[in-house]
C-alpha cells in the first residue's frame, strides 16, 4: 500500500514537472523578449550614469581635455541604446542626439532651438571656452529631461520580435547614411568609434533572440561574426579621414542586412505594418527596388501604376497645356539630359528668363518637398503650379480637360489609368503626370552596381572619391546616401533645405538676391534656404545651385572647398553649411568629381 502511494507520487511528481517544461518551452521566446527588454533598461540606466557623471564634471571642471573625455563616454553609452531610442521614442531622441540647427514648423511660424550632444559639440570643439560652462550645463540637463521621456516609455511597451528586426534593419541604415559619414559627429570627428559600439549592442541584440533551427542558428552567428569583424575594423582604422567606407558597407552592412533579411524570412517574423519608405523586404537599401514611391503619394487613389505613367508620358509633351500652345513639359525638363535643360535658367513666357535653373526630375519622386523653395509637398500639387504659373505655361486647367474630353485617343488612356472614372477629372491629369515622374528612378549607374556587388567596376580615384564624398569632404552629411538628396534617412520621411550663400554671380561676394524658401514662410532661418537636390546624374545636368550661377562640377567643388559663401567672404547671417575650409587636394577634388560621374544612370551614359 505504501509502496503504491510512492508510486503515484512519483507519477504525478513527473507529469508535474514534464507539464512545467512544456510550459517554459511554450514561454521560451517571451523570456527572450523579456531579457532584450530587461538588457535595455539596464543600458539606459547605464546612459543616465554617464550623463549625471558628465553633468559632475561639467559643473566643477573647465578643462576641456576631461570634458570632452567625459561627452565622449557619454555619447557611446547612448550609441548601445540608439536602436531602441531612436525608435521607439524618435521626439525626445530628436533633442538627445539630433541636428544642431532649429526645428522648423514653418505652417505655425514657430521653431523649436536644437538640443543635445551636437550642441554639446559645438560648445566642446575645436576650442572650449569656460565663459560656455552654463550653456554646456543646460544641454547635459537638457539630455537628462528627455532621457526621462525615453525611460517612461521603454519599461511600459511591448518590445515584440518584429519590431527588433525593424528596428535593427533601421540601425544598419542609419550608421550607413548618418553615422560613419559623420553626421552626428561632425566636429569631433567621432563617428567610426560610435559605429563600432552600434554595431556591438547589434550583435548582441540578434544573440538574445535566440531562435531555435539549425539555419536561424547558422545565420544568427553569421550576423554575429559579421558585427565582430566589422567592430574590429573600426577599431583598426578609426580615423575619420581614411576610413574606407565603400569597403565597410560592400563587406560589413551590406552583408549584415542582408543577414538579418534572412533571419527574418526563416523565423517567418512578420513586417511592420507601417507607410514604409524603404523596402521591408529589400536585400540592402540599395536595391532597385529599395524604395516605394507609393511612400510619397497624397494618399491611396494616387497609387503609382505602369498606366498611368504611360498616360503621364503622353501629357509630358502635350503642347495644350501651355496658353500659347508651344510649350510642354519637356520644354524645359528635356529626357536626354536627364530632364533639364543645361541652360542657367530657361526663357520666360513673358520675356527674358525664369528666376531659377531647371532641376532634374530623376528621382524628384523620391523627396517630400518639390520646386528649389519646397513650397508644394508631392508631385501632384507640383504639375498644377507650374501649369497655371504665369511665366512657364499660363495654362488654364479646365480648358484642359475641355480639350482631353473631346480626344478620342486621350479617353481611351485615361479609361485604361483610371478604369473607375467615367470622365476625366483635375486629379487623374495631375495623377498621370506624377506618375511619370515616379518611374524615372534607375538606380542603375556604376556605383549602384559596384555597391550591391553586382560588378567591381570601379577605379581607385572613383573609390577615393565616395570616400571623400561620405568622408572628409562632408557631402553626404546634406546629400544623404543613397538617394544622394536632402531626404533624411534612415525614416525619409523628411526633406531638408540648406542655407549655403551661393552668390548672385559667378566669382561675386554678394548673395544671390532670392530669397528662397523665406518667400512663402517669412522666418528668418529661411532666408536664403533651398531644397538640397539629388545629386544622381548630377555630371549631365550643369549649370548648378538654384540660380545657374556654377558652369562645372570644379566650380561647385571649390565653392564648398572654401567654406561656402561665408567661407569666401560672402556675408551670410544665417549660412547652415560649416563657414570651415576642407583643405581638399587637387587630387581629391578630382576624385570627387569621378566618383560623381559615377551617379550617371545607365541611360546617360556614352
Amino acid at each position: 500500500m505504501k509502496f503504491s502511494k510512492s508510486i503515484c507520487s512519483l507519477k504525478i511528481i513527473l507529469i508535474l514537472n514534464c507539464t512545467l517544461a512544456l510550459l517554459l518551452l511554450g514561454c521560451e521566446k517571451e523570456y527572450s523578449r523579456l531579457s532584450i527588454q530587461e538588457e535595455l533598461l539596464a543600458d539606459v540606466e547605464k546612459f543616465e550614469q554617464k550623463t549625471n557623471e558628465f553633468l559632475q564634471i561639467a559643473e566643477k571642471e573647465t578643462d576641456q581635455k576631461k570634458l570632452c573625455e567625459a561627452f565622449k563616454a557619454t555619447r557611446l553609452s547612448y550609441k548601445k541604446i540608439e536602436w531602441a531610442v531612436e525608435y521607439f521614442t524618435p521626439d525626445p531622441a530628436r533633442f538627445i542626439n539630433g541636428p544642431a540647427l532649429d526645428e522648423l514648423e514653418v505652417a505655425e511660424n514657430k521653431f523649436l532651438p536644437p538640443n543635445g550632444f551636437q550642441v554639446i559639440e559645438e560648445l566642446l570643439y575645436p576650442n572650449y571656452e569656460p565663459k560656455n560652462n552654463i550653456d554646456l550645463i543646460r544641454e547635459i540637463k537638457m539630455i537628462k529631461a528627455n532621457l526621462n521621456q525615453v525611460k517612461q516609455s521603454l519599461s511600459v511597451i511591448t518590445i515584440s520580435d518584429d519590431f527588433v528586426i525593424d528596428a535593427s534593419k533601421m540601425q544598419i541604415n542609419r550608421i550607413l547614411a548618418l553615422g560613419i559619414t559623420g553626421f552626428d559627429s561632425p566636429i569631433a570627428l567621432q563617428s567610426i568609434p560610435e559605429t563600432k559600439t552600434s554595431l556591438n549592442a547589434l550583435g548582441i541584440l540578434i544573440d538574445k533572440m535566440d531562435y531555435k533551427g539549425e539555419k536561424s542558428k547558422q545565420i544568427e552567428q553569421k550576423i554575429k561574426d559579421l558585427c565582430l569583424e566589422a567592430e574590429k575594423y573600426c577599431h583598426s582604422n578609426s580615423d575619420f579621414n581614411t576610413f574606407d567606407r565603400a569597403y565597410f558597407i560592400k563587406n560589413f552592412l551590406n552583408p549584415i542586412h542582408k543577414n538579418l533579411i534572412a533571419f527574418q524570412k526563416t523565423n517567418a517574423i512578420k513586417n511592420i505594418d507601417k507607410n514604409n519608405v524603404v523596402n521591408p523586404n529589400a536585400a540592402t537599401i540599395f536595391d532597385k527596388d529599395a524604395f516605394d514611391v507609393n511612400a510619397f503619394i497624397p494618399s491611396k487613389e494616387y497609387q503609382y501604376t505602369a498606366q498611368k505613367a504611360a498616360l503621364g508620358k503622353q501629357l509630358f509633351n502635350e503642347n495644350s497645356f501651355s496658353k500659347d500652345k508651344t510649350r510642354n513639359c519637356a520644354s524645359c525638363h528635356n529626357p536626354d539630359l536627364a530632364f533639364t535643360d543645361n541652360l542657367k535658367t530657361n526663357n520666360s513666357l513673358q520675356g527674358g528668363r525664369l528666376s531659377r535653373n531647371t532641376p532634374t526630375l530623376t528621382y524628384a519622386s523620391l523627396q517630400n518637398a518639390q520646386f528649389w523653395d519646397m513650397r508644394q509637398l508631392d508631385l501632384e500639387k507640383q504639375s498644377t503650379d507650374v501649369i497655371q504659373n504665369k511665366e512657364e505655361m499660363h495654362g488654364n486647367i479646365s480648358d484642359i480637360m475641355a480639350h482631353l474630353n473631346k480626344d478620342k485617343n486621350y479617353l481611351k488612356s485615361f479609361q485604361s489609368a483610371f478604369p473607375k472614372s467615367k470622365k476625366i477629372e483635375q486629379w487623374q491629369i495631375q495623377n498621370a503626370l506624377a506618375s511619370y515622374i515616379r518611374s524615372l528612378n534607375a538606380f542603375d549607374s556604376k556605383f549602384d552596381k559596384y555597391i550591391r556587388g553586382e560588378s567591381n567596376d570601379f577605379t581607385f580615384e572613383e573609390k577615393l572619391g565616395f570616400n571623400l564624398f561620405s568622408g572628409k569632404a562632408k557631402c553626404a552629411t546634406c546629400h544623404f546616401i543613397p538617394l544622394f538628396n536632402g531626404t533624411v534617412p534612415p525614416k525619409f520621411n523628411k526633406t531638408e533645405h540648406e542655407i549655403i550663400g551661393t552668390p548672385a554671380e559667378k566669382n561675386s561676394l554678394k548673395i544671390s538676391p532670392d530669397l528662397g524658401r523665406y518667400i512663402q514662410y517669412q522666418m528668418p532661418q529661411l532666408k536664403n534656404a533651398f531644397k538640397t537636390p539629388t545629386v544622381r546624374n548630377v555630371a549631365i545636368t550643369a549649370p548648378y545651385m538654384h540660380n545657374g550661377v556654377f558652369s562645372t562640377l570644379e566650380e561647385v567643388i571649390d565653392f564648398y572647398n572654401k567654406g561656402g559663401g561665408q567661407g569666401s567672404g560672402t556675408i551670410v547671417e544665417n549660412q547652415s553649411l560649416s563657414s570651415d575650409q576642407l583643405n581638399l587636394t587637387e587630387k581629391e577634388k578630382k576624385a570627387l568629381v569621378a566618383f560623381m560621374e559615377t551617379l550617371t544612370d545607365e541611360k546617360y551614359q556614352h
